[in-house]
């Protein structure tokens, strides 16, 4: 095999691990091309992110993988090796609005994002996206009613695994995940929502902090958990806003950081820049 690869792991913090891991990495006929790490004291734990290929010739992943783990099961490491070039599969959830949907696609079709789409999936029907290209995309329609709930997730939990999907990304999902599929997707579901949470909650969030009148208005991209809009935080942004904004600036505003916020949580999570750190990530910029 040829090409880069890339190795992320977490375990407690002891001494050694990054000398173990370069010197297993050498040894094997690898070579470092990019490495970071990170010592969370609070939690004592480590972090690291390792891009290597092979110094000469061509690399047996496999072999590599095998040779690797019992280092990883002697410091309890949580890990995986795979090769850059790999495509995660990726399934994309939205309701009505649409903006995140369609920068997603488009950055996808310009080949910025290295993954498959494995799905569409809306509560909506194909018609609310009539100026969207879905062209060689499944589209599935799965209305919601509280009644149909549990009915309705069950099908997506299927759909999700049938189709071997490895990412769920919430692309504006109007709808609440119960416990059950949420424990199903951990790790591997990433939420976008305004940041003016838990502040202004339901409709018209927009409208509700202009008539607050506040100065900053932002963007949050995280795992999703059980806790509604507070898990993991893998990307935020903010913006500056005055009173000469109208509520309809504000939502313009808001859809322009939203689209930005989730491409770089996507795109980080796809280069396995992110690790979680129990309510936290540890994200290694590029």
């Amino acid at each position: 095999m040829t090409g880069s690869c890339i190795l992320k792991l977490s375990c407690r913090n002891q001494p050694g691990i990054v000398a173990r891991v370069s010197t297993h990495l050498f040894e094997a006929g690898c070579n470092i091309l990019d490495a970071s790490q990170h010592d969370a004291t609070e939690t004592n734990r480590f972090f690291m992110r390792v891009v290597f290929n092979a110094a000469v010739g061509k690399l047996d992943l496999d072999a590599l993988r095998a040779s690797f783990g019992p280092l990883a099961q002697g410091y309890g490491m949580e890990w995986q090796m795979r090769t850059l070039a790999d495509k995660r599969r990726v399934m994309l959830f939205a309701s009505k609005f649409d903006h995140c949907l369609a920068d997603l696609l488009y950055r996808w079709r310009i080949g910025e994002f290295a993954m498959d789409i494995t799905g569409i999936v809306s509560n909506h029907p194909r018609e609310t996206y009539a100026n969207l290209d879905f062209d060689g995309i499944a589209f599935h329609h799965m209305p919601v009613t509280r009644e149909t709930k549990l009915e309705q997730e069950t099908a997506v939990a299927a759909l999700v695994r049938d189709t071997e999907t490895e990412l769920v990304v919430l692309a504006r999902y109007m709808q609440v995940l119960s416990d059950g599929l949420v424990a199903k997707l951990s790790g591997r579901c990433i939420n976008i929502h305004h940041s003016f949470l838990p502040g202004f909650k339901g409709a018209r969030p927009y409208h509700q902090a202009h008539a607050r009148g506040v100065k900053l208005i932002g963007a949050t991209a995280h795992y999703v958990t059980s806790d509604l809009d507070e898990g993991p935080i893998i990307e935020q942004d903010v913006e500056r806003i005055s009173h000469r904004d109208t509520p309809d600036d504000l939502v313009r505003k808001g859809r322009d950081i939203e689209r930005r916020v989730l491409a770089r949580a996507v795109r980080m999570h796809l280069e396995d820049r992110v690790l979680v750190n129990g309510s936290k990530t540890v994200v290694f910029a590029d």
